[in-house]
């Protein structure tokens, strides 16, 4: 059975500031703010969203393959990962075809003075878990989250006609950004030298103002 999350879920919003894991009267239902990695736009987060529930989680070489994230490496894909998941541990989902967003509502949910978070991001601060309880909480997962085969199978991923000449299009945007600092850097040497001449007009007038009201001020031996 897929879980639901509303459409108001899965907007991002600002965590509330002061401890994060004490529930306060002013606080929405959820904390969960699916915050965004360096990098990556909403739009971006939700295709790796479907890749995830497609491939299963932490399968990267598969959704590098299917080129629906092209220039993501896999250290970026899973930190995003984490923030969806709201957890740092993916272990107890790995290869699991889960929506993340499910997962990182019900984190944002946990409280307690044993709950800590680092970027939005439950950690484990207590012992490693074993085999063992990881190959437990991987069934307990499978059983209450993972999507049927039919729901994830079918999931479709958006895919560039031509890689190639994506990545040359952003070659290309680069280079015109580049260029555009170089004009930028142009104009601004050149309104510093244009500035100077006039800098130096100012000051040679001033002095000579100076020595004209010096000698003006100054008494005649006559008048002594």
């Amino acid at each position: 059975m897929t879980t639901v999350v509303s459409a108001d879920a899965l907007k991002p919003r600002s965590m509330p500031v002061g401890q994060r894991n004490v529930l306060r009267s002013n606080d929405s239902a959820s904390l969960w703010n699916c915050t965004l990695s360096p990098g990556w736009t909403l739009e971006e987060v939700q295709i790796l969203r479907k890749a995830l529930m497609r491939f299963g989680i932490g399968n990267w070489a598969k959704i590098i393959d299917s080129q629906c994230l092209i220039g993501k490496t896999i250290a970026q894909m899973n930190l995003q990962a984490q923030r969806m998941l709201g957890q740092q541990s993916t272990a107890e989902f790995a290869g699991l075809h889960i929506d993340p967003f499910v997962i990182g509502e019900l984190n944002s949910k946990k409280q307690g003075a044993d709950i800590k978070r680092k970027n939005n991001c439950i950690v484990n601060t207590g012992a490693k878990l074993t085999r063992e309880e990881i190959r437990r909480k991987l069934q307990e997962n499978k059983d209450q989250y993972e999507l049927p085969e039919e729901e994830w199978a079918s999931i479709e991923l958006p895919k560039p006609d031509d890689p190639l000449a994506l990545i040359e299009a952003k070659r290309a945007e680069l280079r015109e950004l580049r260029e555009e600092l170089s004009s930028i850097a142009q104009q601004i040497a050149a309104m510093k030298q244009s500035a100077e001449p006039s800098e130096t007009a100012d000051l040679q007038a001033e002095e000579s103002s100076e020595a004209t009201s010096t000698s003006i001020k100054r008494p005649r031996e006559d008048d002594e």
